[in-house]
């Protein structure tokens, strides 16, 4: 993107109100994260707004098999190849967009600044595109994904009743919080028994992060064990389209709306970094940890 570009689209975008930006993540993979993140974008787009997933999950991206769509590009293809953003963004059922992942997703964001340059350039058009961009984070924070989490609005946390889960999941928020004290966390447990088991789970994480990080985090809600979503994985489709009904697309409008009812839908406010804005200082730094959590 050439300088007179950046201009129109600057000029463009200054009455525009940006994309509100949410990190889903886990600590662990396998924890049905990408499930989440679709039906959530789903339940949002069933509310008018207009929503992408962008799949950043670390060469190992399933969002258009979840779709049980075909993609020809790929976020790799696009930084490998001279490719318009564009060209990367399909629309998915249940009138929601989406950007594939792909494999060595991690290693080609490495390779050079001028990558960056345009990975960002494309992101600050798409923030103005969209009501909402949720993206779908690899399991744990590496360095090529930390600057993501720490520029966006929100980050919601998926983990499980099982102790492995949710020990990862106060890892990977305890390595992101260190880093960034205003990181606005938002729990979910999913595959939980009942809900109960699940309150348990979420209650225990955020008396934990209180008690060790001083840190404030909002259980989001929990989501059941449930058939259905099994049988919607292998049918490749989403199982909030496929079985509106069952227990887990219900606890997924239910979750949703009581983050609506305590977050406006809105971008970051003024006195907080844009997300672009944030994202591109922390690249030109180098990121804070190149460690693993």
């Amino acid at each position: 993107m050439d300088q007179a570009e950046k201009l129109r689209m600057k000029l463009r975008n200054k009455e525009k109100q940006a994309a509100k930006t949410i990190a889903v993540v886990s600590g662990k993979g396998g924890v049905g994260k990408s499930n989440i993140t679709i039906s959530t974008a789903l339940a949002m787009a069933k509310k008018g707004k207009k929503v992408l997933v962008f799949d950043l999950d670390l060469g190992m991206g399933n969002t258009n098999l979840l779709l049980g769509m075909q993609t020809r590009y790929t976020i790799t293809d696009y930084l490998q190849h001279s490719l318009h953003i564009q060209e990367l963004i399909y629309q998915g059922p249940g009138g929601i967009w989406f950007i594939a992942g792909g494999n060595g997703f991690a290693e080609v964001l490495d390779f050079t600044n001028q990558l960056t340059d345009k990975l960002l350039d494309s992101l600050e058009a798409l923030q103005y595109d969209f009501d909402v961009i949720f993206f779908d984070m690899g399991a744990g924070a590496t360095g090529s994904s930390i600057q993501f989490l720490l520029s966006v609005d929100d980050i919601f946390v998926v983990t499980t009743p099982e102790p492995t889960s949710m020990t990862d999941a106060y890892s990977m928020m305890k390595f992101i919080h260190l880093q960034e004290k205003t990181c606005s966390f938002y729990l979910i447990c999913n595959r939980s028994d009942s809900e109960k088991e699940g309150q348990q789970t979420l209650i225990r994480l955020q008396k934990v992060m209180n008690q060790f990080l001083h840190k404030d985090v909002t259980i989001l809600g929990t989501i059941p064990e449930d058939i259905h979503v099994r049988k919607a994985v292998t049918r490749q489709e989403p199982f909030y389209l496929a079985f509106p009904r069952s227990p887990a697309a219900w606890n997924i409008e239910k979750m949703l709306e009581s983050y609506l009812t305590g977050i406006p839908l809105t971008a970051s406010v003024s006195t907080k970094p844009k997300f672009v804005d944030k994202l591109r200082r922390l690249f030109s730094k180098g990121g804070h940890n190149d460690e693993e959590t």
